[in-house]
């Protein structure tokens, strides 16, 4: 639901605007106000999402009211006169409904807030949970082995072994999977597969010698079946053959 209140000095056009919202199913009237200063009030003290404002109102008008606002909910203006139009856009207004409007005018206005609302309430905002972890587990030397993803710089395959090899690391860690299996896993991470022995860590790669490249003193054999792939993803010409 849409939590609102609606700010008129004119009784009559307050006590039509309040009939509209009551109207409308995704709207929740918090309060009518007469001024600027009972709607001060009501901000205070509730969570409003959606402010209906006539722009003609003693002491305050409309516009000084918006702009005086840190926290600016939605905001439709409402007034019988067309000139406030540039200074309600300007401050970022939903819409401007100039008086006499009807309900499906009304009714118009809110559906583009409502709209919006959706958009920011429904969308997933990114969360620790919800990104790709940066780490796996691996089953080695009877324990479960953390490996940091970014900290690999290739992986030998070794029929139904693979050794996993970190930066700064001499002995691989050995677990028993499938170049295939590991692959999937870390094929959008940034790592390739360059043979059907070896999967690199593209950012590790310290040089390329035709089939062979090499990840700090580590030398790797580019396969036939993967050497195209390779050095377009690396944005390289394909060397030619002797």
């Amino acid at each position: 639901m849409i939590r609102c209140i609606c700010i008129d000095d004119e009784p009559l056009a307050l006590e039509m605007m309040v009939d509209f919202i009551h109207k409308v199913p995704f709207l929740t009237l918090v309060a009518s106000c007469r001024n600027a200063f009972e709607a001060y009030d009501v901000l205070d003290s509730n969570q409003i999402d959606l402010l209906f404002v006539d722009v003609e109102m003693p002491e305050i008008n409309g516009v000084q009211f918006v702009q005086s606002l840190k926290n600016k909910p939605f905001v439709i203006f409402s007034t019988a006169y067309k000139k406030y139009a540039i200074e309600g856009f300007e401050l970022d207004v939903i819409d401007f409904l100039v008086k006499p409007f009807s309900f499906d005018r009304f009714y118009k206005s809110v559906i583009k807030v409502k709209e919006t609302y959706n958009l920011i309430h429904n969308s997933t905002p990114t969360t620790l949970k919800q990104l790709p972890p940066d780490y796996l587990f691996v089953n080695a030397d009877y324990s479960l082995v953390k490996v940091i993803i970014p900290e690999i710089a290739y992986i030998e395959g070794l029929k139904d072994y693979i050794k996993i090899y970190l930066s700064g690391q001499q002995k691989p860690i050995v677990t028993r999977m499938s170049m295939k299996t590991i692959d999937e896993r870390l094929n959008l991470l940034g790592f390739m597969r360059v043979h059907k022995s070896f999967i690199v860590n593209m950012g590790k790669i310290t040089s390329i010698k035709k089939t062979r490249l090499f990840v700090h003193e580590s030398e790797i054999f580019i396969g036939d079946n993967y050497k195209d792939a390779l050095f377009k993803a690396l944005g390289l010409d394909i060397p030619e053959e002797n």
